[in-house]
């Protein structure tokens, strides 16, 4: 592993070690996001808040959306192990000390903790997808991303769905002892990790002196230096569009189960067990169409039956189908949902330059959680000005809207130089590419 880890293979398969290490680190990532963003707005619900209420606590996912701004510090100083290290342990120190607090007469000391968990994820993040990009040639992406996809939707599921079903009937300390076991488990494989310098462009000397002296530059400028690339800003809009509608039609949706008289117990079986198969079936259908046909109709056939996955919500919305109809809504969204996902990253580890692999992967993904964020208060507010019937009907039509300009911009040789370069290539991708 500490071999695949340090030279990225030229093969089209994946190391064992690879794949047991970016699952345990996007599992590790999942499971607390999860659980704060799915199951605590379920339970905020049953408390008596407001849909726009529930939209405002997502800014304590801010670090997500920010972490573009010291991202070029963490490609730069330190290693990547060190960070993960670190950065793990942080969260489950947090979760554990959590466990032993008094939560049950105030929500301000879990506020906190959740915001400091969500700093301490979102800097792993950074130096996880910088580790990602950088071992995974073009030909392994598709299937790098499935297991990405995979890993931390189910666990988020996990987290969501099972963490939310503990917390129903043991309360806080057991999930939050739980959850700190989990992260401390999914450490371990960090430790095999073989010592890679953060910056695999500069010489031993030169990376030294990038770990010795960082300069407080890359805080402040560092992200607009990686902005300014020809074809990003672009590249970034069009993955906006492309995501929008469906982040507004799953943003609420745990709300939803709960309005329409879903028992917290049925939430968790719907978006735990059930949905966990779908999420493993969504990111393994993207990784093969990505590896297999390449990124175009991985994006065309992922965006489109996303898209009509939100016409189920709107039926069950507008009194369909009942409970059953609610399960085959939130199965479809795992399942076609994922496999949008895992095309949309892998385009966006193509469109990464080479020594700035976590710098611009985590450029992209916070515009993508920029996004979700937008979305997400959007949906509260059109939720309770005219209901869910009208909230998925919208999230639908600009979901829509979002596959025709993500594939008019691909026709058009959108993007950064490197995404134009793997496109030429055609579906069978070399690994040569650079």
């Amino acid at each position: 592993m500490m071999t695949a880890m340090s030279t990225p293979s030229r093969t089209s398969t994946l190391a064992v070690g690879t794949m047991v290490l970016l699952t345990a680190l996007y599992f590790a990532q999942g499971l607390p996001y999860g659980f704060f963003s799915q199951a605590v707005p379920v339970i905020l619900r049953e408390e008596g808040y407001s849909l726009t209420q529930i939209s405002v606590y997502g800014l304590l996912f801010a670090p997500w959306g920010l972490k573009f701004l010291w991202a070029p510090y963490v490609d730069r100083y330190g290693t990547r192990r060190r960070w993960l290290l670190a950065m793990q342990l942080t969260s489950a120190t947090i979760a554990l000390v959590l466990a032993f607090l008094d939560l049950s007469g105030t929500l301000v000391w879990l506020l906190v903790g959740i915001a400091v968990i969500n700093l301490a994820s979102a800097t792993q993040d950074i130096a996880t997808d910088g580790l990602a990009v950088q071992s995974l040639g073009p030909r392994q992406r598709g299937l790098g991303n499935g297991i990405q996809v995979g890993a931390y939707r189910v666990g988020m599921i996990v987290g969501g769905g099972g963490l939310l079903w503990l917390f129903s009937l043991a309360g806080w300390r057991s999930l939050f002892v739980a959850m700190s076991v989990l992260l401390v488990a999914l450490t371990l494989p960090v430790w095999f990790l073989a010592r890679t310098p953060a910056d695999t462009t500069t010489t031993p000397s030169e990376d030294r002196a990038h770990r010795s002296r960082p300069s407080p530059a890359l805080l402040l400028t560092g992200w607009l230096a990686r902005l300014r690339r020809p074809g990003v800003l672009v590249f970034i809009l069009v993955v906006g569009a492309f995501k929008f509608g469906n982040s507004m039609g799953s943003a609420l949706v745990g709300p939803f189960m709960s309005d329409v008289g879903l028992s917290l117990g049925q939430i968790a079986l719907v978006e735990g067990a059930l949905s966990s198969a779908g999420a493993l079936a969504g990111a393994a259908l993207g990784g093969w169409l990505a590896f297999r046909y390449g990124r175009r109709p991985a994006l065309l056939f992922g965006g489109v039956t996303q898209t009509l996955s939100l016409a189920l919500y709107l039926a069950a919305a507008a009194g369909a189908g009942g409970f059953w109809l609610v399960v085959t809504a939130s199965l479809a969204e795992h399942i076609l949902g994922g496999a949008a996902t895992v095309a949309v990253f892998t385009l966006m580890m193509d469109a990464c330059e080479k020594g700035y692999e976590g710098s611009d992967y985590t450029l992209f993904a916070c515009a993508v959680v920029g996004v979700q964020g937008a979305a997400g208060f959007v949906a509260g507010v059109v939720g309770d000005l005219f209901g869910f019937p009208a909230l998925f009907g919208i999230a639908l039509v600009l979901s829509g809207i979002g596959v025709v300009v993500m594939i008019r911009a691909l026709d058009r040789g959108m993007g950064p130089a490197s995404i134009q370069a793997l496109r030429r290539a055609g579906p069978r991708i070399s690994d040569d590419l650079v």
